[in-house]
């Protein structure tokens, strides 16, 4: 099976059809997305629509959870609270059924997809070391497991006959065999806002007959977004930063 793995949108439409459009071509068996369709950005009807239609295996992210008003914003910046008022006053009754209806694991026999981490999912933690890693891949119980909310590609294997002894790979574009290891936890970073220094939009292939995960980037139009950012009313910051992957 050929998975495709779709990191956080945050509502960049421009962003998610460049990263489609690539997974396409790999012949994908299988579309996941890891949480956050929304926030950020100014397209989250758009980007909705496009995963229902791809089908994709999807979980819910801190930013879905906020704009269904089921979780706490007062954590969030400024920028990002803005952000989830402007996105909860635009959205379409059935934008608000559909990310009502997400969960936040959802297990498949090959794997297991999160926002943040396996241990605490309803916390939104973040997997940005081997420490967090590790508890993560303690409750995982599926070989692969798909993560997302750093936008910050990572890869980390495991074996259990060494079950503290985990391998890193983090790079912003990475292809690495993970036979031999027992439990791989992967984040394939952000397609629709980056924080790796790299602007392009992220997302990943796994082969698991093959046994090869791989992080992959693609381009798109920034400017365009960024447009449509500042035409929307939203924070300036939030156009600024994707040219930049921070």
């Amino acid at each position: 099976m050929k998975i495709g793995i779709l990191g956080d949108i945050h509502a960049n439409a421009e962003a998610l059809r460049a990263v489609v459009e690539a997974v396409r071509r790999e012949g994908v068996d299988c579309w996941v997305q890891v949480g956050d369709i929304v926030g950020y950005g100014p397209e989250p009807s758009a980007c909705i629509d496009i995963v229902r239609e791809l089908g994709c295996i999807t979980c819910m992210g801190n930013h879905d959870a906020a704009v269904l008003d089921r979780l706490d914003t007062s954590y969030f910046n400024n920028f990002a609270r803005a952000a989830i008022h402007w996105t909860r006053a635009r959205l379409r009754p059935e934008d608000f059924e559909f990310l009502g209806s997400l969960q936040l694991v959802v297990r498949r026999p090959e794997f297991t997809v999160v926002h943040g981490t396996m241990h605490l999912p309803e916390q939104f933690g973040y997997v940005i070391s081997p420490v967090e890693a590790l508890d993560s891949l303690d409750h995982q119980d599926t070989p692969l497991c798909f993560v997302g909310h750093s936008h910050v590609p990572a890869i980390y294997l495991r074996r259990d006959v060494a079950p503290d002894d985990i391998r890193v790979v983090p790079h912003s574009e990475a292809e690495i065999s993970y036979r031999g290891f027992d439990k791989v936890l992967m984040n394939v970073g952000s397609v629709g806002q980056p924080r790796d220094e790299d602007p392009r939009a992220a997302f990943g292939i796994v082969d698991t007959e093959l046994q090869i995960a791989s992080i992959r980037r693609v381009p798109y139009d920034i400017t365009a977004v960024q447009r449509k950012i500042l035409a929307a009313g939203l924070p300036e910051v939030l156009a600024n930063r994707l040219s930049l992957g921070v």
